[in-house]
């Protein structure tokens, strides 16, 4: 999770989440050089003292200035895209959740199984080994190395239902669907909050889920 001090992106807990980061990190590294190559030429220019007061115009500098700048938009736009096609990808999903936002709390239900749903409202009561805003009376509890789908609506306004760890992040928006599939590499606690300003209490709805082994996801189910 987040915390003050930190600058970069969390940790990934899926393989989307791993390449979000290497694109980050590719296009960061793009940016870098442009920005160094851009200044080094201004103070170049700025410093020179020898000025061709005559020289209109140059083909080779302008074929340059053209094709370079086109190839590190390819070098973005191919990650880009196949990072986007992943995205909207779904394999065959083992467990499919349903998540409703609500003002200002989240409904979740198992439709795979029966009669596992719940409330999750954030933890009004904040103990030494709770995280304050971001705790939960009831978490979601998934198996992780395993391929799960999200369906995701609303009951009133449009909330954003979204975990940074895990990559995703989707509109929950009145009357329509929206579907997300991801799958967890690790186990821990991971959590997020609404990303749509919705309301008075938009800063209250926190989401937190735990991943498990399935073996103690099938227990949990038996027991629930």
């Amino acid at each position: 999770m987040n915390t003050w001090s930190m600058l970069s992106l969390q940790n990934s807990a899926s393989p989307m989440m791993e390449h979000l980061i290497f694109f980050h990190d590719n296009t960061l590294l793009m940016i870098t050089i442009i920005t160094i190559f851009v200044l080094y030429m201004m103070i170049s220019i700025m410093t020179n003292k020898y000025i061709n007061l005559t020289l209109l115009e140059n083909q080779n500098i302008e074929m340059i200035w053209t094709i370079i700048p086109a190839i590190f938009l390819v070098f973005i736009a191919l990650p880009s895209l196949q990072i986007l096609y992943m995205i909207d990808e779904s394999n065959s999903p083992s467990i499919t959740i349903k998540i409703m936002g609500h003002q200002w709390y989240w409904s979740y239900e198992y439709s795979d199984f029966n009669s596992v749903k719940f409330d999750s409202f954030m933890n009004k009561n904040n103990t030494i080994d709770s995280f304050r805003l971001l705790d939960v009376d009831n978490r979601i509890v998934l198996p992780m190395k395993t391929q799960i789908r999200s369906i995701i609506s609303s009951s009133d306004v449009i909330h954003a239902w979204t975990i940074p760890a895990l990559g995703i992040k989707s509109d929950a928006v009145p009357g329509r669907l929206n579907q997300m599939s991801f799958m967890i590499n690790r186990p821990g606690i991971f959590f997020g909050q609404c990303s749509e300003i919705c309301g008075m209490n938009h800063s209250f709805m926190p989401i937190s889920l735990e991943s498990i082994n399935m073996n103690f996801f099938i227990k949990w189910i038996n027991n629930f």
